[in-house]
C-alpha cells in the first residue's frame, strides 16, 4: 500500500485540515499520516482558538515519519508561522520527499488569518520551489503573486507567476468566481488547462482546499500523472460538496465517504 503524508493543522470540527486529509487518503485507497503543526479549536461556525504545535515537537513528527514511513507523495496546508515554514521545508528537502502538493492555507472560510504576514514570503522562497503543485485559491494566489486574481485570465498569469517563483506546477482554484461555473485553471510546463464543474448551491464547502490537495497528493502517490491526479480530486470534491451531509449550523463540511476513484473504479 502507498504511504501518503498530510503536514497540516488539525480541525477539531473534522471538516478540515489533518482530519479531512486523513479521510480523503482512505477513500483513495492510501494509507495516511501526519504531522500536526497547528491545532484549532473551530466548528462549522468559525475558529475560535489557533495554537502552534511547537517546533521540537514538529520536528520530532517529522524524523519519526523518515524513519519508518517514508511518503510516496505528501501534501502541506495550513502552517501558521514562519519558522514553522521554515522547519517543514527544511525536512521536506532533506528527506527527498516528493511530490509535494503545496496547499498555502491564508485565511479560513470564516475569515481568521491563518498564516502570518512574515511567513507569505517564506512559503514564496522555501517551499514553492519543492512544489510538484500549488493550489491557492483567488486570495491566496493575489497574496503569493502580489496581483489581482479575479477573472480566468488573471488566473493564468497567476499560475504562470507561481511557476517562475519555482512551483513545477499551479491549479488557480476558482471556486471564489461569481459565475454559474466553477472554472479551475492548471498551468504547468505543457500549457494551460480548464477544468469547468457546474456551481451547486450549498454552503457545505468547508475543507474544499484541504480535501483537494489530499486527493491530488494521494492521485499521485498512487502513480497517477499531475493531470489525472488533478482531475480525479476534483471530480472527488465535487461529489463530496453533491452529497455533504448537512452537519452544524455554519459553513458544513464534505461528505469525505464518497467514493475514491479507486472505489468506484
Amino acid at each position: 500500500m502507498k504511504i501518503a503524508l498530510t503536514i497540516a493543522g488539525s480541525d477539531s470540527g473534522g471538516g478540515a485540515g489533518i482530519q479531512a486529509d486523513l479521510k480523503t487518503f482512505q477513500q483513495f485507497g492510501v494509507f495516511g499520516t501526519s504531522v500536526i503543526v497547528v491545532l484549532t479549536a473551530q466548528n462549522t461556525r468559525g475558529v475560535r482558538a489557533v495554537e502552534a504545535v511547537p517546533e521540537a515537537m514538529v520536528s520530532a513528527q517529522l524524523t519519526a515519519i523518515a524513519e519508518d514511513l517514508p511518503p510516496a507523495a505528501l501534501k502541506t496546508g495550513m502552517l501558521a508561522e514562519a519558522s514553522l515554514v521554515r522547519l517543514v521545508a527544511r525536512a521536506i528537502r532533506e528527506n527527498g520527499w516528493a511530490p509535494l502538493v503545496c496547499d498555502p492555507v491564508m485565511v479560513s472560510t470564516s475569515g481568521t488569518r491563518l498564516l502570518s504576514t512574515e511567513a507569505e514570503e517564506v512559503v514564496r522562497e522555501d517551499l514553492l520551489p519543492l512544489a510538484a503543485l500549488v493550489t491557492p485559491n483567488l486570495d491566496e494566489a493575489a497574496i503569493l503573486t502580489g496581483r489581482v486574481v479575479h477573472d480566468i485570465p488573471t488566473m493564468e498569469r497567476a499560475g504562470a507567476t507561481l511557476r517562475r517563483f519555482g512551483a513545477a506546477a499551479a491549479l488557480i482554484k476558482g471556486g471564489h468566481l461569481s459565475d454559474d461555473t466553477i472554472t479551475d485553471v492548471l498551468v504547468t510546463a505543457s500549457g494551460v488547462r480548464h477544468f469547468v464543474h457546474p456551481r451547486i448551491a450549498t454552503t457545505s464547502v468547508h475543507g474544499t482546499g484541504c480535501t483537494l490537495s489530499a486527493a491530488i497528493a494521494a492521485g499521485l502517490a498512487l502513480g497517477r500523472s499531475l493531470e489525472r491526479a488533478v482531475e480525479d480530486g476534483l471530480d472527488f470534491v465535487h461529489r463530496a460538496i453533491a452529497a455533504a451531509p448537512g452537519v452544524g449550523g455554519g459553513n458544513g463540511p464534505l461528505n469525505h465517504l464518497v467514493p475514491g476513484p479507486t472505489a468506484a473504479g
